[in-house]
C-alpha cells in the first residue's frame, strides 16, 4: 500500500528543504514527526505538514493500518517557479532578487 502527498509552490528554496527531506529519508513516519517537531530549521515546519498529510492518506485509503509504522520510500524536493523582483541600487542601477519556490513530494510505503 502506498500514499502520497505533494505540497507545490512552498516559499522555501529547494536547497534548505532537501537539508530537512535527507534527514527523515527512510525513517519511519512516527519517528520522522518526532524528529521534525525539534529541528530548528524552518523547512521542517512544510515537511511536517506534509507527512501529516501522507498519514491522513495512508489512513483514509486502509483504516486498518498504522500510519506511524510506515516508512518514507520516496521524499525528494524539486524546484518550483522563481519569483523575479527589483530592489533599486545607487546610480539608477537595479539588483534582481529571486524569491525561489519549491515542490516537496512524500511517499509512505507498508514495506
Amino acid at each position: 500500500m502506498e500514499a502520497k502527498a505533494i505540497l507545490k509552490h512552498a516559499r522555501i528554496t529547494p536547497r534548505k528543504a532537501r537539508r530537512v527531506i535527507d534527514l527523515i529519508r527512510g525513517k519511519k513516519a512516527g519517528e520522522a514527526l518526532l524528529s521534525l517537531k525539534f529541528m530548528p530549521y524552518r523547512a521542517s515546519g512544510h515537511i511536517e505538514k506534509i507527512l501529516k498529510a501522507a498519514m491522513y492518506n495512508a489512513e483514509n485509503k486502509d483504516t486498518n493500518i498504522d500510519s506511524e509504522s510506515l516508512l518514507i520510500s520516496r521524499a525528494f524536493v524539486d524546484q518550483g517557479p522563481v519569483m523575479k523582483r527589483i530592489e533599486q541600487r545607487a546610480m539608477g542601477k537595479a539588483n534582481v532578487i529571486r524569491k525561489r519556490t519549491c515542490h516537496i513530494t512524500l511517499t509512505l510505503t507498508d514495506k
